[in-house]
């Protein structure tokens, strides 16, 4: 059964969803089409150019994503706060860059505006706008509208491009937060796309890599958490002969627009941040990589990443729930605790 969204979103529970949203009809629309022959291979980077320039006007964060052919992966981080902080200035600088601010908004912009209905009615546009700039739903409409708009004027022809809406996830908790990430990351791996996070194109572990290699070159090696196997390879990431199908430069543009983790990912720590250390999930998501892309299942590597052991997962438990992520878990992933309260918030039973 369909829900309406507000009641399946609740920021007073957690500020972090997972998002998809798929192609018309499963349809390989974003990759090459194994029919027909077919190349869409530069839509994903559509998806990845608008994804970062809407994490530049909303008040929500991206932490990770993934685009493959026919759906792509997001996790994002509401900051509520921060958009209702934004001056009515500032509210209708970011929507203007957005949609069109109509005859009135024009005349504020330029000083124009002088009867006290005007201004009531410009500070009542700024309140809804913020409200919008922190709302996934309208988030998800502007990516989607507008890479659906891009594909049919390319392609010369109409109608839907994608799978009716995009689905939402409430990610509860600490656990359900690295567990989604970290599927999303591993997506390309699992399908088996890819080999390694490194290689994983349009993803957001491929582009926080080359801007961490990019770093670890800048200060002589020395970043908080690497250590010296991690470092070279790292390097060896950032070099010419590295085989990135991307530009460097580009990758670390995609890096810097996205939410950092909490320690080591970048020299300047903003306040809001993804609540890990980025080596710890590195290696949490090379280790994870090479247990799920091993033939024999329940292969499990010997050397388990110790931030499992800090959170009290299970290895065997956190490798099945991340392998099979997408048939385990439905609108919420959490505690039974915090499903409960969820549950309860949004007037389920």
């Amino acid at each position: 059964m369909t829900l309406a969204r507000h009641r399946q979103v609740s920021l007073e529970e957690t500020p972090f969803y997972h998002c998809m949203a798929r192609c018309v009809r499963r349809a390989f629309l974003c990759g090459e089409d194994s029919f027909t022959g077919q190349s869409y291979e530069h839509r994903k980077q559509w998806i990845v150019d608008k994804l970062m320039e809407l994490a530049g006007v909303f008040a929500i964060d991206v932490c990770a994503y993934a685009v493959i052919s026919n759906h792509y992966l997001v996790v994002l981080r509401v900051d509520s706060k921060r958009a209702r902080d934004w001056s009515e200035e500032e509210a209708i600088r970011r929507w203007r860059q957005l949609f069109s601010g109509g005859v009135l908004v024009e005349r504020f912009v330029e000083g124009e505006i002088s009867t006290r209905g005007e201004r009531n009615k410009v500070a009542e546009l700024a309140a809804q706008w913020r409200e919008r700039l922190s709302d996934i739903s309208w988030f998800m409409r502007c990516l989607n509208e507008q890479i659906a708009r891009q594909a049919n004027k390319k392609d010369g022809c109409k109608g839907r491009f994608w799978e009716g809406r995009f689905k939402s996830q409430a990610l509860l908790d600490e656990r359900a937060l690295l567990a989604c990430m970290v599927y999303v990351d591993l997506n390309p791996v699992r399908a088996g796309i890819a080999e390694t996070p490194e290689t994983s194109d349009y993803t957001s572990i491929q582009a926080r890599l080359l801007a961490y290699a990019e770093q670890l070159q800048r200060s002589g090696n020395d970043v908080e958490g690497a250590d010296q196997g991690e470092e070279e390879r790292l390097n060896e990431t950032a070099s010419p002969e590295s085989g990135y199908e991307h530009a460097p430069s580009a990758l670390s543009e995609q890096s810097a627009a996205l939410l950092p983790f909490s320690g080591g990912e970048r020299d300047d720590q903003p306040l809001a941040a993804i609540p890990f250390v980025f080596s710890d999930y590195l290696a949490l998501a090379d280790w994870t990589g090479r247990a799920i892309r091993d033939d024999k299942r329940g292969f499990i590597p010997e050397d388990v990443p110790p931030i499992l052991r800090r959170l009290g997962i299970d290895e065997n438990a956190w490798v099945e729930a991340v392998r099979d992520y997408g048939q385990r878990f439905c609108r919420a992933v959490g505690s039974a605790e915090r499903l409960r309260r969820l549950a309860r918030r949004l007037g389920h039973r």
